[in-house]
């Protein structure tokens, strides 16, 4: 049946806005004319087109990193120098111990104080100093070197001629932790994006791992960090263990950065050879912001995309032949290792029969103490032959007592990833970018997916994986691993984490001649699919990158033949149905307008499966009237408003979503979607639409509308309020409605609320979002948007007008070429003398 894909009403406003911007633009004239694209500019240069994208040109490398370190110190200062305080381990020095930082991939997860053990861990241990003293490829390649160096000048330029005192973002003018930086400091930065697959979960567990009978309190110094450290663990039975784990995995996930990418081969393209579809869903606050801008030196390189900030590459993004985007892996990013201790001295541990020593690190920071005075903590961190020890992960603490467990992470040692990521700049097709990415083996906890100019569409999921094949997993996991690993017992889309047995120093990670680096798997050993219709993922293992050719590989890198995702199920629906024509829409194959127009529909599969069900639980309930959590709820208003959301979208103007969006929580929060009451079970013979038919007379169905409603009434919002009443982001003063939805709901315009610096606000979700349409000849055709707009600065004139852009369902029509960036009727140009 053909789904009925017409009821989007949101424009797709594919545009080039005339937005100029007059007085606030860059100092500099208005160009009438790009400069000398031959063999570029003499100086580097920025040109600046609508909504403050900067085109940045020069004749060199260094030229080119400085050109890109100038204009994002003006746009996002305040966020890089805090992140620069990071990694530098001085959040507490001038912050304070208790504050709270975002090291990994979430928002706040851990204080100012666990954050700077950890980094001055790193520091202390020189790790970041001893990889950029190999040579390439295991360090940085020399037009990476290059380009950092120009990055550094760049920002310290800005800095300069602004003043730490003028700078016009309060967050951070006048702050005494605005400094110039290093090198070294960018290298860090991009060290800390490369191992936070691994931060988020297991940092608080070895700043605060304790052996037993050790003191819990933090050594001190000059009255500073009275925080305390958790209790050990009390021992816990193998299945319990698993199960805390995994709950805890998957309660994180949902909060995780994410993503959606969808390659279209000539298959399945309207008008042209391929298309592609970036739509990462990353935080709109702090150092994980993306950025966008084109960098050019002519004859070497032409890219247009976005990156993580700081980063002086772009990351998500085109070039002339071919256009990429990643996606979140269901690769855990880090391995556990329990090694058996001596309970006499829990500091010893055994391998091969012999007892081996820990080794203890003692770790200062400073610390800013309540009445303004400096004091220091120092804290004995444990390490092992495999890696550091730890006592939590994602907050489950793991006991010190028989055993202990440590970590090891595949990316610790890897600064690989900018040598990948400026290989993929420059690839002239998919088969290019499968080459970059097993030679740079750099990918950290990545899929990539990519579409060509020849009209091949690639999903690649090859990183830097744990070598843990299948026989090694059966041989060394531990009672505990198996569980963890088994593919039948993790929830969906957890990453399967591997405890193996430290006694045996053969079960730790082998050595693969073919992999990058040591203890990696062999990158030909990993999934990829090449193929002329379509391929994608949404945070799904690599299984049905196309459902027509199901992929098989190591259990470590994902589950098979287990049910999909909604958000996946809808992805691929979406691909299907427009390549076949059958979505509603004219025509078959995709074009920039539809493929905007089916993104921003922000259709739910969880209404499409379940709605009418839903619907008919209500209506059959007697009286409206339902006891639950101790509350006696009447439940007849929401029939009628759930029934009146025939659209099953969450676009501004839809009624009834929120209400949905409410109960799908209660229903479907922390469980396994299977494990809902389906009436058809899950299928691997169809995995797409399976399972379905919701049992409307179970009282699972009942109950979670009831506390929806509960909730709604509790915080005064009406049943069949629109989206757009109740979903916002605040910029500066105003309130701006965003459309899209949760994840779980099977939206793939992701948008996920949440509590923000005390308020109701936007965590993450949909980024930078781009679409790249190839034709056989002629340059690439691109649209864009940024949803959080380009710049943290609250003064900028590029603080929310994307933002605004994107609440619209509009685009902003990219700019790529010397003549459309001359005819940019905002173009404004900073020469960097």
């Amino acid at each position: 049946m053909a789904r009925r894909r017409s009821r989007a009403r949101l424009p797709m406003a594919v545009l080039a806005a005339a937005a100029v911007m007059g007085t606030t633009a860059v100092t500099g004239a208005p160009a009438t004319a790009s400069p000398a694209a031959a063999q570029g500019p003499d100086r580097p240069t920025i040109r600046y087109t609508e909504y403050g994208i900067p085109h940045i040109i020069a004749s060199d490398w260094e030229g080119l990193g400085t050109g890109y370190g100038y204009a994002a110190a003006k746009d996002n200062i305040c966020t890089l120098a805090d992140t620069y305080l990071m990694v530098d381990a001085r959040r507490s020095r001038y912050l304070g111990p208790d504050g709270r930082t975002s090291p990994g991939q979430n928002q706040n997860t851990t204080t100012n104080l666990n954050s700077d053990l950890y980094f001055q861990r790193l520091k202390d241990d020189m790790v970041v100093e001893r990889l950029l003293n190999r040579p390439a490829p295991d360090g940085p390649e020399p037009e990476v070197r290059e380009t950092v160096r120009g990055y550094v000048q760049g920002y310290n330029r800005y800095l300069a001629e602004t003043g730490v005192d003028n700078l016009s973002d309060p967050a951070c003018r006048g702050a005494a932790w605005v400094r110039p930086i290093t090198e070294l400091d960018v290298y860090r930065h991009a060290h800390a994006e490369i191992i936070m697959g691994s931060a988020d979960a297991l940092l608080d567990g070895q700043v605060n791992a304790v052996p037993p009978g050790a003191s819990a309190t933090a050594a001190t110094a000059g009255g500073a960090g009275t925080a305390k450290r958790p209790k050990p663990a009390e021992p816990m039975r193998p299945a319990e263990t698993a199960k805390r784990i995994r709950d805890a995995l998957a309660r994180t996930r949902p909060q995780n950065m994410g993503s959606n990418a969808l390659a279209v081969g000539s298959q399945g393209v309207s008008g042209g050879t391929g298309m592609l579809l970036a739509n990462p869903h990353f935080p709109w606050q702090g150092k994980n912001r993306m950025w966008q801008s084109q960098l050019t030196i002519p004859g070497k390189l032409n890219v247009s995309g976005a990156g993580l900030l700081g980063l002086p590459a772009v990351n998500i993004g085109h070039n002339d032949d071919v256009a990429w985007s990643h996606t979140v892996a269901t690769v855990a990013p880090f391995g556990l290792f329990d090694v058996q201790v001596d309970p006499l001295n829990p500091t010893m541990y055994l391998v091969d029969g012999a007892w081996e020593r820990m080794t203890s690190q003692r770790v200062d920071v400073d610390v800013r103490n309540s009445d303004g005075s400096l004091g220091k903590v120092s804290r004995t961190l444990w390490s092992t032959r495999y890696g550091p020890v730890t006592t939590s992960i994602v907050g489950v603490q793991l006991p010190w007592a028989v055993s202990a467990h440590v970590v090891r992470d595949p990316n610790r040692d890897n600064l690989r990833a900018l040598n990948t990521w400026f290989g993929l700049d420059r690839a002239k097709d998919v088969h290019d970018v499968v080459n970059v990415l097993e030679t740079t083996q750099g990918v950290p906890f990545f899929n990539t997916i990519a579409s060509d100019r020849r009209g091949d569409a690639l999903y690649a999921d090859i990183q830097a994986v744990p070598n843990i094949t299948d026989e090694h997993a059966a041989s060394c996991l531990t009672e505990t691993g198996k569980l963890l690993f088994d593919q039948a017992l993790p929830l969906p889309n957890v990453p399967p984490v591997s405890i193996l047995d430290g006694k045996r120093s053969a079960c730790d990670w082998p050595d693969d001649p073919n992999a990058a680096a040591p203890g990696l798997l062999d990158p030909h050993r990993q999934p990829r699919l090449i193929r002329s219709d379509f391929v994608g993922n949404a945070n799904d293992s690599p299984w049905l990158a196309n459902p027509e050719q199901p992929l098989s590989y190591p259990r470590v890198m994902g589950d098979t033949a287990a049910p999909r995702s909604l958000r996946t199920q809808e992805l691929i629906l979406t691909a299907r149905n427009r390549i076949d024509g059958t979505d509603g829409l004219p025509g078959r194959g995709f074009t920039p307008e539809t493929m905007g127009r089916l993104l921003f529909a922000d259709n739910s599969r969880a209404a499409d499966l379940t709605l009418d069900a839903t619907v008919a639980a209500c209506r059959s309930v007697a009286f409206g009237l339902v006891l639950v959590d101790g509350n006696l709820v009447d439940i007849r208003e929401a029939c009628p408003a759930l029934a009146a959301w025939k659209s099953h979208d969450f676009t501004l103007d839809s009624r009834g979503s929120w209400l949905f969006a409410n109960y799908w929580a209660y229903l479907a929060g922390g469980q396994k979607p299977e494990k809902l009451p389906w009436k058809v079970p899950f299928d691997p013979e169809d995995p797409v639409h399976t399972p379905n038919s919701l049992d409307s007379g179970s009282s699972a169905v009942r109950d979670a509308l009831a506390r929806a409603v509960l909730a709604l009434r509790r915080a005064g919002v009406p049943l069949n309020a629109a989206l757009s009443e109740v979903q916002k982001v605040t910029r500066g003063g105003e309130q701006i409605p965003i459309h899209g939805s949760l994840g779980e709901l099977g939206v793939l315009n992701v948008i996920t609320p949440g509590q923000v610096d005390g308020r109701f606000d936007i965590t993450f979700g949909s980024s930078f979002v781009q679409q790249v349409r190839f034709t056989a000849d002629g340059p690439p055709e691109a649209y864009s948007v940024m949803a959080y707009s380009q710049s943290a600065d609250p003064s900028s004139p590029h603080h929310a007008d994307q933002t605004r852009l994107f609440s619209a369902g509009g685009w902003v029509t990219e700019r790529y070429t010397e003549e459309q960036i001359a005819a940019s009727p905002a173009l404004r140009t900073k020469v960097l003398d």
